[in-house]
């Protein structure tokens, strides 16, 4: 009898510049999981496509596409599919998402006010009425369900709304109230906060209450296109998003917890990297085309951010991978900064441009492009935006004002030198707010065309990248001689940039998990003169005891370089280039519960659960009914979230606070949480 085709898994990433897919054997992968075979081994084939903006599944097609076809797999095979992406998390930093409002029960405007909510509403209504509860559970002061139904009608126009009230993880009854009466009211979709965080700090966790309402639409309707785009294919797996911690969840419960997803694709980078490298402990450095993500991995976990994650400005209380990132990227727009006598100084980033070597191989457009740089090296003067352009990414829009509407009219037959495009001052304040606003790119020199310019990179076009690092080598300096000497001098000049700025991040990370204060470490002379190889009466050097994982798209050209400045092993695996795709069935599913137990007046013990608070009169029967009542809790969610039942195990902890009472050391509170953790539920190929 023939055996049966594998059952496989595909991973998908959609970043900010490429889209990556990846193909595991499911079999392989799994032992790989349980310590018994290389990860790499189950990668079956991976591709990459560009990310479509602004729908990301097009992308997402063309990369799961590609990765077919080098696999040589049937569709019908894949029994799982998972998801990272930046797009809550760009969102976000961006300040985009829809409309929705918030009801802030039993918050003072003041203390809402402290965590920014103003800026978090972008305009949407906050509605502020009485009630909430106290820190034992009890209610403050009644519901004001009136004062609610009187303000129903700001809520049109909302695409949801978030409900926060003070104390609700003591008792939820009061979000549940208005909850319910939005929900049949309006028929809009609600988040109540005492659902995404179970820790204290109730105008915090009004805020990601509220980013997890504006998040709803948008990821779900990047859910809606990817299972299309799936199912066009012929791919009936169960989908999964990768949250914040690396942990997997099924799609349905990512529609109703985006705010889980931000920061999705650093972690599944992580995870991916670990698994591909079978290295537990280990620095992880993923480079993509516009940041670095730097991580420490123990146990072939990364460590949970304490504070919650923190992006775009907004503190939130959603768990997340204690992940760096660096505005440092192969797409990042190379700066000349040329001041006084010294040498020249180049920066990369933080803004992302399109590479020359790109935008030269585009068959509608490159033939222009490369006229057009070639124009520039032929004339008599050196400018500092020759080189740049710039280029609409979609049709304009209605509402743009006059130098707006003129620059998007000017860009419509493609990308256009800069100087031609946006000559005065007006057009280059027209020409920033639509790159704000994500209408238009620049095109310019990046580390992607050094790559080129230099023959190491080849997939793009090669002439347009070295007419670049031509433009930026004639550069005049302050006595008026080239910045360098030839152009492969200067596109040296920008990898060697790179390679540093991305050892320095990775230096700073470990230094600082090693409780060492990073960024003044990886700054300091010693460090500068131990990575500059300084040879004299001392010999500085740096050295790490965990091997450097390099992933990502640049890390084959650059990763064993960066390692080597801080003494670290280098460890660069196959499929490295797409390791975020591999993270996104790399991880388990995990679901976490917790509850408190405080001490009320009387003694004894009050346990807080969903069903309403218990009092106990010893710590032996609180812990016995709290262990139970969250186990139970944690593998509900789990198997919501996506785990298979048959294979979950639980992982339960007790933090104890203690405090001085009369000369003794006296229980005040104790945390229970549990952690129900598995692999997911796989579907039956064919």
């Amino acid at each position: 009898m023939p055996s049966a085709p594998p059952r496989l898994l595909l991973g998908i990433d959609a970043g900010g510049a490429c889209t990556d897919a990846a193909l595991l054997d499911e079999g392989r992968a799994a032992r790989a999981l349980a310590g018994e075979g290389a990860g790499a081994d189950s990668v079956l084939a991976s591709a990459k496509a560009l990310t479509t903006r602004p729908d990301l599944s097009i992308g997402v097609g063309n990369a799961v596409r590609a990765a077919l076809d080098a696999a040589g797999a049937d569709p019908s095979q894949i029994a799982l599919a998972g998801l990272s992406t930046t797009l809550a998390t760009n969102a976000l930093v961006e300040g985009q998402g829809d409309p929705a409002a918030l009801i802030a029960i039993g918050f003072s405007p003041d203390s809402l006010a402290r965590e920014g909510i103003a800026d978090a509403l972008h305009g949407a209504p906050l509605i502020v009425i009485a009630g909430g509860h106290a820190a034992g559970g009890n209610e403050a002061a009644p519901l004001d369900l009136a004062a609610l139904e009187a303000a129903l009608p700001q809520l049109a126009g909302m695409s949801g709304v978030a409900v926060a009230a003070a104390f609700s993880i003591r008792n939820p009854a009061h979000e549940i109230a208005v909850r319910d009466l939005i929900r049949a009211r309006t028929g809009l979709p609600v988040t109540c906060s005492h659902e995404l965080s179970a820790r204290i700090g109730g105008p915090r966790r009004a805020l990601t209450a509220l980013l997890n309402a504006r998040l709803i639409g948008m990821i779900d309707r990047l859910i809606a296109a990817t299972r299309a785009q799936l199912t066009a294919m012929g791919i009936h797996a169960p989908l999964m998003i990768v949250r914040g911690d690396g942990a997997l969840m099924d799609a349905s419960l990512a529609r109703l917890r985006p705010i889980e997803t931000i920061l999705s694709g650093p972690a599944a980078s992580a995870l991916g990297a670990a698994f591909l490298a079978g290295e537990p402990d280990a620095l992880i450095a993923d480079m993509g085309g516009t940041t670095t993500d730097v991580a420490v991995l123990r146990n072939g976990r990364p460590r949970l951010s304490p504070d919650g994650a923190q992006v775009g400005g907004w503190r939130t209380m959603v768990e997340a991978a204690a992940i760096r990132t660096e505005a440092l990227g192969g797409d990042g727009e190379v700066r000349v900064i040329l001041d006084g006598g010294g040498p020249p100084r180049l920066t990369i980033g933080p803004r992302r441009a399109a590479p020359l070597a790109l935008l030269g191989a585009d068959p509608a457009h490159g033939a222009r492009i490369r006229a057009a740089l070639a124009a520039q090296l032929a004339g008599p003067r050196v400018r500092e935006d020759d080189g740049v352009f710039l280029l609409a990414l979609g049709p304009a829009p209605t509402g743009l004002d006059g130098p707006e509407a003129a620059l998007m009219a000017r860009l419509a037959f493609g990308p256009t030198p800069i100087g031609d495009a946006a000559p005065r001052l007006p057009d280059r304040r027209a020409a920033d707010r639509l790159a704000a606003r994500g209408l238009i790119r620049r095109g310019a020199f990046t580390p992607t065309d050094a790559a080129h310019a230099l023959g190491l990179q080849t997939n793009w076009d090669t002439e347009a990248a070295a007419m670049g690092a031509a433009l930026m080598a004639r550069r005049r300096d302050a006595r008026g001689a080239p910045a360098w000497k030839t152009p492969e001098a200067a596109a040296q000049a920008v990898l060697t940039c790179l390679r540093r700025r991305w050892a320095e991040t990775a230096l700073a990370v470990v230094a600082d998990e090693d409780g060492l204060p990073g960024a003044d470490l990886a700054a300091s002379a010693f460090a500068q003169a131990a990575m500059d190889g300084h040879s004299g009466l001392m010999r500085p050097s740096l050295s790490l005891s965990i091997p450097m994982i390099a992933v990502g798209g640049p890390a084959a050209l650059h990763g064993a370089e960066a390692a080597a400045l801080i003494g670290a092993r280098a460890v660069i695996p196959p499929h490295a280039a797409s390791a975020n795709a591999v993270g996104a069935v790399a991880g388990p599913v995990r679901a976490s519960a917790e509850t408190v137990a405080t001490r009320p007046d009387g003694g004894g013990f009050r346990l807080h659960l969903a069903s309403g608070a218990e009092t106990f009169d010893t710590l032996d029967a609180v812990r016995a009914r709290a262990h139970a009542a969250l186990s139970r809790a944690a593998t509900d969610m789990a198997v919501a979230a996506g785990a298979d039942p048959a294979a979950l195990s639980i992982e339960i902890t007790d933090m104890l606070t203690s405090a001085a009472v009369e000369g003794q050391d006296m229980i005040v509170e104790v945390r229970f949480r549990a952690d129900a953790i598995g692999r997911p539920r796989l579907a039956t190929p064919g």
